[in-house]
C-alpha cells in the first residue's frame, strides 16, 4: 500500500506542478477512510473478521492491477489519478479497522502498548522499505511495475489471512453488565440487543461520544494529522528541488520519515514509563511542527532527511500513544467501531490539511506554506493542551 500511495503521489507530480493536485492526492486517499470509516468499523465487529481482511486485500489488488493497466496503455490523467486514489483509500478504510481491532487479540491486556508499538513498527518498516523500493523500481522498470507488486503482495497477505484465527471473533451486541462499558457510558446510553448495521454505527458513536479521554484523544488525532498532512501533501514538490530530483529524493524522505518512526518506536516503551502520555504527544506534536520548519528552510538533500526523521519521529510518538489511549479504552464487542471513529478522526485531519496546504501554496508557494503550517501545528497543540484536560486512560 505505501509502494502504491507514493507511486501515486510521484505520477501526480510528474503530471502536474500545482501544488494544490499534488496535495489532493493525500487527500483523495484519506477521504474514504473519514467517509466510510464508521460503516466498515460496524462490518467488522459484525462479520468474521479475518473475511474482512481477505475482502479487503482482494479490493487493493484489484485496485493495483487496474492502476498498472493504466500506466502501461499511458492513459493517466490528474483528474483519474485522483479517483483512483480515492479508489485506493476506500481499501485503507476497509482493511484498517478490523487490523487495528485485531490486535488485542493477539496480545495480553498488559502487553497491549508494546503491540500496538510493534504494529506501529511493522507500518514503518514498510514506509521506510516501500519508497525505496519504488523509487528503484520506477528508475528502472517504470511505474507499472510498483502496481505489480503491490496486487501481487495484497493477494499474499489474502492467502496469509486464511491461516489467522483470533478468539475475539463476537459479534457488535454487548454483553449484560459490562462493567468496562458501564464505567465509561452513562446507563441511558446502554445498548439494546441489537445487531443491524445502522444501530451498530449508532451504539458506536454513542460509545465514544460518552467519554470525556475519548473526546480529548480524538481531538488532538485531528489535529496532529491535519499539519502531518500539510507535509507529507507537499513532500512531492518540495524533493525536486533538493539533490538527486523527484525520482530518488522523495523515496528517500519517505523512508527518512520511516526510519525515524522505527527508531522511536524501539524507545517508546522507555520513554513511557518516565513521561505522562500528554507529555508525549505534546513532544510528539512539537518534534512534527520543527520538522516541517526544517523542511521549508531547507534546500539541501541530507538535511532534509534528517528534518524528516525528525517528523517520523515525532508523528510515531504522538500516534503511538493516542492509540494506546483509545484501545485500552476498548471494549472488544465495540473495538472495530471505536477504532473506526479515531481513524475518520485521523483522515479527516490528513484530507483537510493536505487539501487547505496545497491551496495555501499555491497561493503563496511550498516553503511559506510549510513554515505556517510549522507554526500552526505548535499553537493548535498548546492551545488543545491549555483547553483540554490531561489525556489519561493509559496506564
Amino acid at each position: 500500500m505505501v509502494m502504491g500511495d507514493v507511486t501515486l503521489a510521484w505520477l501526480m507530480a510528474s503530471l502536474q506542478r500545482d501544488p494544490f493536485l499534488v496535495a489532493l492526492v493525500q487527500s483523495a486517499v484519506s477521504l474514504p477512510v473519514f467517509l466510510l470509516g464508521l460503516p466498515f468499523g460496524a462490518l467488522a465487529d459484525l462479520l468474521d473478521r479475518r473475511r474482512c481482511v481477505v475482502l479487503t486485500q482482494l479490493w487493493v489488488a484489484a485496485g493495483a492491477v487496474f492502476l498498472a493497466l493504466l500506466v502501461w496503455s499511458g492513459s493517466t490523467t490528474p483528474t483519474l489519478l485522483l479517483l483512483l486514489a480515492f479508489i485506493n483509500g476506500i481499501g485503507i478504510a476497509m482493511r484498517w479497522p478490523v487490523l487495528a481491532a485485531m490486535v488485542p487479540d493477539c496480545a495480553d491486556r498488559d502487553a497491549l502498548p508494546q503491540a500496538i508499538a510493534l504494529n506501529s513498527l511493522a507500518m514503518n518498516v514498510a514506509r521506510l522499505g516501500g519508497p525505496l523500493l519504488a523509487g528503484a523500481i520506477i528508475a528502472h522498470a517504470g511505474a507499472a511495475w510498483v502496481f505489480v507488486l503491490n496486487a501481487v503482495l495484497s493477494l499474499a497477505c489474502a492467502l496469509a489471512a486464511l491461516g489467522f484465527s483470533t478468539a475475539g471473533n463476537h459479534t457488535a451486541r454487548a454483553p449484560t453488565g459490562n462493567a468496562q462499558y458501564t464505567a465509561q457510558c452513562p446507563p441511558k446510553t446502554l445498548p439494546a440487543h441489537r445487531g443491524t448495521l445502522c444501530e451498530a454505527m449508532a451504539d458506536g458513536l454513542r460509545f465514544m461520544s460518552s467519554s470525556l479521554s475519548m473526546r480529548v484523544a480524538l481531538s488532538r488525532a485531528f489535529v496532529l494529522f491535519f499539519h502531518s498532512g500539510a507535509l507529507l501533501g507537499l513532500l512531492p514538490l518540495a524533493a525536486p528541488a533538493l539533490d538527486g530530483g523527484p525520482v530518488t529524493a522523495y523515496p528517500c524522505l519517505l523512508a527518512a520519515l520511516g526510519a525515524g518512526a522505527i527508531g522511536t518506536a524501539l524507545l517508546l516503551p522507555r520513554l513511557r514509563a518516565s513521561v505522562s502520555p500528554t507529555r508525549i504527544v505534546l513532544l510528539g506534536a512539537g518534534l512534527q511542527s520543527a520538522a516541517t520548519l526544517g523542511v521549508a528552510l531547507g534546500g539541501h538533500l541530507y538535511l532534509t532527511l534528517v528534518a524528516m526523521a525528525m517528523a517520523g519521529a515525532g508523528w510515531l510518538a504522538a500516534f503511538n500513544t493516542l492509540t494506546v489511549i483509545i484501545q485500552d479504552s476498548l471494549p472488544n464487542w465495540v473495538r472495530a467501531r471505536g477504532m473506526s471513529i479515531y481513524q475518520m478522526a485521523l483522515m479527516a485531519g490528513n484530507a483537510s490539511g493536505a487539501a487547505l496546504a496545497g491551496q495555501v501554496a499555491r497561493l503563496s508557494g511550498v516553503p511559506v506554506c510549510l513554515l505556517l503550517a510549522a507554526l500552526s501545528g505548535c499553537c493548535v497543540m498548546a492551545l488543545l493542551q491549555w483547553k483540554l484536560p490531561s489525556t489519561t486512560g493509559t496506564r
